[in-house]
């Protein structure tokens, strides 16, 4: 949706003779973490009139292993109107020798979207170029001349883990006569800074020799890490729409006469549609049933088209053909919504794993995915109308805790999305399990997932029968099944919950000791490792809180009695408490085992404390219930 981000890695560069680069002038501070290292990276952006922007593209980037490979292919992504020229590749290998050179008739033509030609005016060039050894050396260079200037990109030493940097320039010239504003955004971590030079309308930024950022444990996504410096216009061009983004009023009045009332126009097929519902009830409730009945004849589909691929399909368009993207299905079930007499909102947002918001002081152009608010006496309505298969009323783990750009007639209204609780975010497992002479259990389970631990089991409802017992044998592996079954399936989409029952047999639970037996007090656990870091980099995040409450019931087979149980325990940290209980009732033992985390970003002299509360709980889940023989 965002085409600033669709820029990507090759377009930070500035165009400069062709030189060797052998591997051996890299420093080792450099490729430590790193699969790829820029060695430059540079950007001349010309700003010459409100439609009118060419940017001068150099990279140059080096190989060190195949989990780069996708980083070196140069791409050009551009829309219709683009004038692309100059293009060279020059692939050196890793002593910095020559080995090939391309041209801009070596490179393929297709569609910017995972689905190929399918719906979209946004467009790629990509050279396809197969290594044969590492390391080896990508040379990029291109020139773009574009019409629309309200993409301007940020400036990021990178934007992916294991990935280093050497130099790096953004040169900005601004021509035109508009007011041109900038702001620099600090690592909040003095990660890496960004060293600036401003000649009045020539400005001048560079990076030099940052570090990989390993995919460690619980590392922050690197845009929560790094420096950044962002742009924006005071008047932009959007494939011919003149607008002004001095602030968020100004771009909210823009967005909406230009790229919304446009496309917010119903038919009578659409009114029939409302009309046959027969809504009734409270507002909620009426929403509900719009949203259900929206899910159930829709699909997502990427669709580029219009203004700058910002505006949404027509809704009767999505209505006829059954799908669209974020867009469009928002602006479908917005004017259904609108029908009904209920009012609704069109919402911007940063989709990303690790919660990112829009700087409430510094409009410009941004977000690469749109979801729908509507605001009841009871609270804010939140709809994702891409899935299929996701919850009324549910956001997930990729858009919650963060701000959207609500646009109304009115201009934008920055809003914030919900924040799940642990309480909210929780996984209920209800286990009896039988435990057996020849060292086997069997058991039967109730399970249930709610807040963003809906959203990672959500995937289960996608799967066949037998996909969905081979994926809780993966998820578990540490319980030794010899066959496990999941039955009674359901996606609850009114409460947002996910639930099922699972029948199970695993072997090798108990170890024999003479006549007795000894077995772990938590058979079915997400597992993890952790390990202590004394030279940790970085900070660490729990993204997001969560809870599990786990009630297990043992039953101990018959003329045995219980030896010896594990102390009720009880763990306290910063980060979240740990609660474990023993109780033994007749030929039964109950274990109930809880677990709170907490989300935040921690400091990197705590990673150790936080691993330690890790192992005490692993150690705890672990702790050994004896049973014998009756004499």
């Amino acid at each position: 949706m965002m085409k600033f981000l669709c820029i990507g890695a090759f377009s930070l560069a500035s165009l400069y003779y062709s030189q060797s680069y052998p591997v051996s002038e890299i420093a080792e501070n450099l490729k430590k973490n790193a699969s790829a290292v820029v060695r430059n990276e540079s950007t001349v952006v010309e700003i010459n009139k409100i439609d009118e922007i060419v940017y001068k593209n150099l990279s140059v980037i080096t190989i060190l292993n195949k989990d780069a490979i996708s980083y070196s292919i140069p791409k050009i992504f551009y829309e219709k109107g683009d004038v692309i020229s100059n293009v060279k590749v020059t692939i050196f290998d890793d002593k910095g020798a020559k080995m090939k050179s391309f041209s801009k008739s070596d490179f393929s033509d297709m569609a910017a979207n995972s689905q190929g030609t399918f719906y979209s005016d946004n467009r790629v060039m990509a050279l396809p170029y197969t290594p044969t050894s590492f390391p080896y050396t990508v040379e990029f260079s291109y020139e773009q001349k574009d019409q629309n200037t309200v993409f301007i990109p940020d400036f990021t030493p990178f934007d992916s883990y294991n990935i280093s940097l050497q130099k790096s320039s953004f040169k900005i010239i601004n021509k035109s006569g508009i007011n041109l504003r900038s702001k620099t955004y600090d690592s909040p971590f003095q990660y890496a800074a960004v060293q600036a030079q401003d000649n009045g309308n020539e400005k001048l930024y560079t990076y030099q020799n940052i570090p990989a950022i390993d995919n460690a444990e619980l590392v922050p996504n690197p845009q929560k890490i790094l420096p950044k410096v962002s742009f924006s216009l005071d008047q932009f061009n959007l494939v011919g729409k003149k607008g002004n983004i001095t602030s968020w009023k100004d771009f909210g009045l823009w967005y909406h006469n230009n790229l919304l009332t446009p496309v917010s126009v119903s038919t009578p097929q659409i009114k029939s549609e409302i009309a046959a519902l027969h809504l009734s009830g409270s507002t909620e409730e009426k929403v509900k049933k719009i949203y259900q009945y929206m899910q159930s004849k829709t699909r997502y589909i990427f669709v580029a088209l219009g203004i700058g691929g910002w505006q949404p399909m027509m809704p009767d368009e999505v209505q006829k053909k059954g799908y669209g993207d974020c867009k469009g299905l928002s602006n479908y079930m917005k004017t259904l919504l609108d029908e009904a007499g209920i009012p609704s909102y069109y919402a911007i947002i940063n989709s990303n794993s690790s919660p990112i918001s829009f700087d409430v002081d510094f409009p410009k152009m941004a977000g690469n995915h749109v979801i729908l608010v509507i605001p009841t006496e009871k609270g804010n309505i939140w709809l994702e109308n891409t899935s299929q298969d996701i919850a009324f009323n549910h956001l997930s783990y990729s858009t919650t805790d963060r701000n959207v750009l609500a646009v109304k007639s009115t201009g934008i209204d920055i809003m914030e999305t919900p924040s799940y609780t642990s309480q909210q975010s929780k996984e209920k497992q209800v286990l009896t399990v039988q435990i057996n002479p020849d060292k086997t259990i069997t058991g039967k389970g109730k399970f249930s997932y709610t807040g963003n631990q809906y959203d990672f089991n959500l995937f289960y409802v996608s799967l066949s029968q037998k996909e969905k017992n081979d994926a809780v044998k993966s998820k578990f592996s540490h319980l030794n099944f010899e066959n496990v079954e999941m039955n009674n399936f359901t996606n609850n989409k009114d409460l947002a919950s996910i639930d099922f029952d699972l029948n199970f047999k695993a072997s090798n639970y108990s170890k024999a000791m003479g006549d007795s037996f000894i077995f772990r007090a938590v058979p079915i656990y997400s597992s993890g490792f952790y390990h202590t870091d004394e030279n940790r980099q970085l900070p660490f995040e729990n993204r997001f809180s969560y809870e599990d409450d786990y009630e297990i019931e043992y039953q101990i087979p018959t003329n045995y009695v219980v030896e010896e149980m594990p102390q009720n325990g009880l763990i306290t940290s910063d980060f979240g408490t740990y609660l474990i209980s023993f109780l033994k009732k007749e030929d039964k033992i109950i274990v109930k085992r809880s677990v709170n985390i907490k989300k935040g970003i921690y400091s990197k002299e705590k990673y150790n404390e936080y691993v330690n509360f890790r192992k005490k709980i692993i150690s705890a889940d672990n702790s050994k219930i004896l049973i014998s023989k009756k004499s």
